[in-house]
Protein backbone atom coordinates (compact mmCIF):
# COMPACT_ATOMS: atom_id res chain seq x y z
CA UNK A 1 0.00 0.00 0.00
CA UNK A 2 1.37 3.38 -1.04
CA UNK A 3 0.15 7.16 -0.34
CA UNK A 4 0.89 10.01 -2.24
CA UNK A 5 -0.35 12.95 -4.31
CA UNK A 6 -3.07 12.50 -7.04
CA UNK A 7 -1.96 13.69 -10.40
CA UNK A 8 -4.17 14.39 -13.31
CA UNK A 9 -4.00 10.68 -14.60
CA UNK A 10 -5.48 9.63 -11.87
CA UNK A 11 -8.89 11.39 -11.91
CA UNK A 12 -10.68 8.92 -14.31
CA UNK A 13 -9.89 6.11 -11.36
CA UNK A 14 -10.86 8.29 -8.76
CA UNK A 15 -13.96 9.98 -10.50
CA UNK A 16 -15.50 6.18 -10.64
CA UNK A 17 -14.43 5.80 -7.12
CA UNK A 18 -16.53 8.86 -6.25
CA UNK A 19 -19.46 7.94 -7.92
CA UNK A 20 -19.45 3.94 -6.63
CA UNK A 21 -19.85 5.78 -3.41
CA UNK A 22 -22.97 8.37 -3.62
CA UNK A 23 -24.75 9.31 -1.79
CA UNK A 24 -21.96 8.86 1.40
CA UNK A 25 -20.13 11.30 -1.15
CA UNK A 26 -21.60 14.28 -3.14
CA UNK A 27 -21.87 13.31 -6.57
CA UNK A 28 -19.42 15.76 -8.60
CA UNK A 29 -18.44 15.46 -12.52
CA UNK A 30 -14.74 15.79 -13.97
CA UNK A 31 -14.57 19.63 -14.32
CA UNK A 32 -15.46 20.10 -10.26
CA UNK A 33 -13.13 17.17 -9.37
CA UNK A 34 -10.77 19.18 -10.94
CA UNK A 35 -11.79 22.33 -9.73
CA UNK A 36 -11.09 20.81 -6.43
CA UNK A 37 -8.19 18.72 -6.71
CA UNK A 38 -6.78 22.41 -8.05
CA UNK A 39 -8.04 24.17 -4.45
CA UNK A 40 -6.90 21.05 -2.07
CA UNK A 41 -4.01 21.27 0.15
CA UNK A 42 -3.81 17.73 0.59
CA UNK A 43 -5.09 15.58 -2.31
CA UNK A 44 -4.38 11.93 -1.99
CA UNK A 45 -4.56 8.27 -3.86
CA UNK A 46 -3.94 5.39 -1.79
CA UNK A 47 -2.97 2.64 -4.10
CA UNK A 48 -2.73 -0.79 -3.36
CA UNK A 49 -2.15 -3.90 -5.50
CA UNK A 50 -1.28 -1.66 -8.24
CA UNK A 51 -4.65 0.19 -8.68
CA UNK A 52 -6.33 3.38 -6.83
CA UNK A 53 -8.30 2.03 -4.13
CA UNK A 54 -9.19 5.48 -2.32
CA UNK A 55 -8.57 8.78 -2.43
CA UNK A 56 -9.26 12.20 -0.20
CA UNK A 57 -8.95 15.85 -1.02
CA UNK A 58 -8.70 17.98 1.84
CA UNK A 59 -9.32 21.98 1.65
CA UNK A 60 -6.85 24.68 3.69
CA UNK A 61 -8.70 28.20 4.79
CA UNK A 62 -8.70 29.96 1.64
CA UNK A 63 -10.19 27.92 -0.59
CA UNK A 64 -13.17 29.90 -3.05
CA UNK A 65 -14.75 26.02 -2.95
CA UNK A 66 -18.45 27.28 -2.24
CA UNK A 67 -19.49 23.97 -0.20
CA UNK A 68 -22.06 25.24 2.63
CA UNK A 69 -20.10 22.82 4.67
CA UNK A 70 -17.00 24.23 4.25
CA UNK A 71 -18.77 27.67 4.37
CA UNK A 72 -19.58 26.54 7.66
CA UNK A 73 -16.71 25.59 9.05
CA UNK A 74 -14.25 28.48 8.17
CA UNK A 75 -16.75 30.62 10.01
CA UNK A 76 -15.90 28.47 12.92
CA UNK A 77 -12.78 27.31 12.66
CA UNK A 78 -11.06 29.51 9.99
CA UNK A 79 -7.97 27.87 10.62
CA UNK A 80 -8.70 24.32 10.25
CA UNK A 81 -8.23 21.60 7.00
CA UNK A 82 -11.81 20.42 5.97
CA UNK A 83 -11.70 16.89 4.37
CA UNK A 84 -14.42 17.27 1.48
CA UNK A 85 -14.16 13.76 0.25
CA UNK A 86 -12.71 10.25 0.81
CA UNK A 87 -13.64 7.37 -0.46
CA UNK A 88 -12.45 3.60 -1.10
CA UNK A 89 -13.01 1.63 -3.39
CA UNK A 90 -15.98 -1.52 -2.40
CA UNK A 91 -13.11 -4.42 -2.19
CA UNK A 92 -10.77 -2.21 -0.08
CA UNK A 93 -13.33 -1.21 2.66
CA UNK A 94 -12.34 -2.29 6.53
CA UNK A 95 -9.16 -2.95 5.20
CA UNK A 96 -7.65 0.01 7.58
CA UNK A 97 -6.66 1.79 4.51
CA UNK A 98 -8.72 4.78 5.40
CA UNK A 99 -6.84 4.77 9.12
CA UNK A 100 -3.63 4.97 7.73
CA UNK A 101 -4.83 7.68 4.88
CA UNK A 102 -6.30 10.03 8.01
CA UNK A 103 -2.72 9.19 9.59
CA UNK A 104 -0.99 11.01 6.69
CA UNK A 105 -3.11 13.85 6.40
CA UNK A 106 -2.97 14.42 9.98
CA UNK A 107 1.01 14.63 9.99
CA UNK A 108 0.42 17.11 6.56
CA UNK A 109 -2.20 19.26 8.65
CA UNK A 110 0.40 19.21 12.06
CA UNK A 111 3.19 20.32 9.74
CA UNK A 112 1.05 23.23 8.32
CA UNK A 113 0.25 24.06 11.74
CA UNK A 114 -3.54 23.92 10.75
CA UNK A 115 -5.68 23.71 14.27
CA UNK A 116 -7.83 20.65 13.36
CA UNK A 117 -9.69 19.14 10.59
CA UNK A 118 -13.59 19.37 9.59
CA UNK A 119 -15.51 16.83 7.64
CA UNK A 120 -19.46 15.92 7.56
CA UNK A 121 -21.13 12.39 7.53
CA UNK A 122 -24.51 11.88 6.19
CA UNK A 123 -27.15 11.17 9.22
CA UNK A 124 -30.18 11.06 7.50
CA UNK A 125 -30.01 8.90 5.08
CA UNK A 126 -27.34 7.70 7.86
CA UNK A 127 -23.53 6.60 6.89
CA UNK A 128 -23.20 4.18 9.91
CA UNK A 129 -19.85 2.81 8.52
CA UNK A 130 -18.70 6.69 8.20
CA UNK A 131 -19.66 7.44 11.70
CA UNK A 132 -18.43 4.69 13.57
CA UNK A 133 -14.91 5.18 11.89
CA UNK A 134 -15.10 9.24 12.82
CA UNK A 135 -16.51 8.01 16.26
CA UNK A 136 -12.99 5.89 16.77
CA UNK A 137 -10.83 8.54 15.15
CA UNK A 138 -11.47 10.80 17.76
CA UNK A 139 -13.93 13.15 15.55
CA UNK A 140 -16.86 15.23 17.64
CA UNK A 141 -19.93 16.45 16.51
CA UNK A 142 -19.88 20.35 16.42
CA UNK A 143 -22.69 20.82 14.42
CA UNK A 144 -25.63 19.42 11.94
CA UNK A 145 -27.00 20.98 9.42
CA UNK A 146 -29.02 20.29 6.08
CA UNK A 147 -26.78 19.94 2.60
CA UNK A 148 -28.37 19.53 -0.26
CA UNK A 149 -31.15 17.35 0.99
CA UNK A 150 -29.27 15.37 3.05
CA UNK A 151 -28.82 16.07 7.20
CA UNK A 152 -25.02 15.99 8.06
CA UNK A 153 -23.01 15.67 11.25
CA UNK A 154 -20.32 18.33 11.00
CA UNK A 155 -17.48 16.71 12.85
CA UNK A 156 -14.39 18.06 14.12
CA UNK A 157 -10.62 16.92 15.15
CA UNK A 158 -8.81 19.02 17.02
CA UNK A 159 -4.60 18.68 15.84
CA UNK A 160 -3.99 20.22 19.11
Amino acid sequence: MTIRDMVEADLAEVLEINEANVPEVGDIDLEQLRFIMSESAARLVVEADGAIAGFCLVLAPGSTYDSINYAWFMERYPTDWYLDRVAFDAATQGKGLGSQLYAEVERRLTAADATGLTLEVNIDPPNEPSLAFHKKHSFVEVGQQTSHGVEVSLMRKSSR
